[in-house]
């Protein structure tokens, strides 16, 4: 049995892979998301969650660095 799934291939640094799979494993966007891992460079993930992950990862960066966000 074939199983098919639309996904987006992610390139990332080993550093930023290991941030996604940290959201993965603790399921901080509601579920799972990652299909496959594939190296140390590039995850498929579900293309659905796309745009709820680049909001996380968005709101993560600001929190880290938040005299950015005073300038605005």
């Amino acid at each position: 049995m074939v199983n098919v799934k639309k996904g987006v291939l992610v390139t990332s640094d080993p550093a930023f892979r290991q941030l996604l799979i940290h959201l993965d494993d603790s399921r901080q966007l509601g579920s799972k998301f990652i299909v496959r891992e594939l190296d140390d460079t590039h995850l498929f993930i579900e293309k659905d969650i796309v745009p709820m992950l680049e909001s996380k990862v968005e709101q993560i960066m600001e929190n880290m660095n938040p005299e950015t966000n005073d300038n605005k």
